[in-house]
């Protein structure tokens, strides 16, 4: 939260001097903390969740709705979906601010976003081919 706003106080206070790009990347950070903001709080519910104790939240009106069919299946895909999206906003970055990244920078960065592609499609078949032989079972 102390990041954000502080982003946010100086995307405000300097908007007159700063350019187009500039204000993309700021855009793009605040996006980025919130992502890993929520990252958090997903991991911390649903693990205690999942792993610990039940929340008994099921009639509290501010109870996330995936909470309701959290499991382990679940959670892994949930942040693996959640890495796919900061690596995107840490990427998109990259290729606006590209002319001050190096070409290796960039190129690990597209080499690590692809590993998490592949991670998650790896855990979504995984889940899938489980859930099919569960369900003849």
């Amino acid at each position: 939260v102390y990041q954000f706003i502080l982003e946010l106080l100086h995307l405000v206070t300097d908007i007159r001097r700063v350019n187009e790009t500039d204000i993309m990347l700021v855009v793009l950070g605040l996006i980025d903390v919130v992502m890993i903001s929520n990252l958090l709080v997903m991991v911390i519910i649903g693990g205690y969740e999942t792993f610990v104790s039940r929340l008994k939240m099921d009639d509290h009106p501010d109870s996330p709705e995936w909470l309701a069919h959290v499991n382990a299946n679940t959670m892994k895909i949930k942040l693996s979906l959640a890495l796919i999206g900061i690596s995107s906003i840490h990427l998109l970055k990259t290729f606006i601010n590209i002319e001050q990244i190096s070409v290796k920078a960039a190129t690990f960065q597209v080499i690590i976003h692809i590993v998490f592609l592949l991670s998650s499609l790896a855990l979504g078949l995984t889940t899938k081919l489980t859930q099919d032989i569960n369900a003849d079972h």
